[in-house]
């Protein structure tokens, strides 16, 4: 079976799906891998590092996706801006993509894939149980964003992070509060911890206190009875009353904060408002906001995708593709994912899509000409 890795073509997307080292270790276990000309290039891998693993080069998308396989990809499939078809349209009938598909954000995408006969197993569908940790490509990429959000606020912030006792006086440490305490949000306050600031982490979670408290933070915690995560472990969405008692509390950790990153989103689901225009007037001038789901519609009311912008005195970061400003190590990890996945779905070279094994069940989008992920099924209805 050939394995194609073709370019990424969405916008300020710098990460390649398959890096070298991994493309080896595929064609070790008697893949053939076909890479499309410079598709590493922004993440620091060169043609010649591949071709030296085996790898062969395409010069064109449409000849490779015409010999696919298997079509490994980071971003959704999209509108080419070469050859000016749909990727979908390219690729071979009976194939299978992987890729992050986001098919309760766009289950249009994964319907037109039905109707061109491909199926689509998605990366951030993978179930969260302890046999799919090693294919989790959505914790893999997480870690790295919470880590890149820190580096980039404390570049922004007019002052230092850490604790410092000099001749000319003392400089008080930085606060920082991280909404969510997801990977990328406990990643983020190992960061800043790392960093000297003082770290005060809020999530609508109770459980997740003590993983807060381990890495040295603080939690913010609102009481409730209700219920805040699914069966996999996901943050589910949140009442009306939940978010009003959230948002009374959070209001003033906010406003006293230098740094706010927030990580919050619900899968499927526009991401929650959790820092309001209100906050963010009241925070102290230089201050620094970084909204990482603002692909998603945002955590912070006055974020804009793609930018930074400055509202009310404070620095706002909506930077949409944090793991896309370290490719090196984003595709390192994200391929060691897609290597997990394929030896757990292929049998001496074969893929078998085993709809009874709760990984492919859980991450199979489209099957055989049809939407089969009922979540994705019902958006299309």
């Amino acid at each position: 079976m050939l394995i194609a890795v073709p370019k990424e073509i969405q916008q300020g997307e710098n990460r390649v799906a398959l890096v070298p080292d991994t493309a080896a270790k595929l064609i070790k276990k008697g893949f053939e891998v076909g890479l499309e000309k410079g598709a590493g290039l922004n993440a620091n891998f060169p043609d010649e590092l591949y071709e030296k693993a085996g790898v062969k080069i395409f010069t064109s998308p449409e000849e490779l996706y015409n010999v696919a396989d298997i079509v490994l990809k980071v971003q959704r499939p999209l509108d080419h801006p070469d050859t000016g078809k749909h990727e979908l349209e390219m690729i071979k009938k009976g194939s299978l993509l992987i890729t992050f598909m986001y098919s309760l954000h766009y289950p249009e995408v994964a319907k037109k894939a039905a109707e061109a006969g491909i199926n689509v197993i998605s990366m951030e569908a993978i179930p969260r149980t302890t046999l799919a940790q090693k294919m989790d490509a959505l914790s893999s990429q997480a870690n790295i964003a919470g880590y890149k959000s820190v580096l980039m606020t404390a570049d922004k912030l007019g002052k230092i992070f850490p604790l410092m006792m000099t001749a000319a006086g003392t400089i008080s440490p930085a606060k920082v509060v991280i909404m969510g305490a997801g990977v990328a949000g406990l990643q983020a306050l190992g960061t800043a911890k790392r960093l000297g600031a003082i770290v005060e982490v809020s999530d609508i979670r109770p459980t997740v206190k003590e993983e807060v408290q381990s890495l040295g933070g603080r939690f913010i915690e609102v009481e409730t009875d209700e219920v805040m995560q699914d069966e996999g472990g996901y943050a589910k969405e949140a009442s009306e009353e939940f978010l009003k008692k959230q948002k009374e509390l959070i209001f003033k950790h906010v406003t006293e904060a230098d740094i706010v990153i927030t990580t919050a989103l619900v899968p499927g689901k526009k991401a929650p408002v959790l820092v309001t225009e209100e906050m963010v007037k009241n925070m102290r001038k230089g201050s620094v906001v970084l909204d990482m789901a603002v692909e998603f519609g945002g955590n912070c009311e006055v974020s804009e995708k793609g930018a930074t912008v400055e509202k009310h005195g404070v620095h706002i970061i909506g930077e949409p593709n944090l793991p896309s400003l370290v490719p090196v190590n984003s595709s390192e990890v994200y391929s060691k994912n897609l290597l997990s996945l394929l030896e757990h779905i292929s049998k001496e070279n074969n893929v078998e899509l085993n709809l009874e094994d709760e990984i492919v069940k859980g991450s199979l989008i489209v099957y055989n000409g049809e939407v089969i992920n009922e979540r994705t099924k019902q958006l299309l209805n």
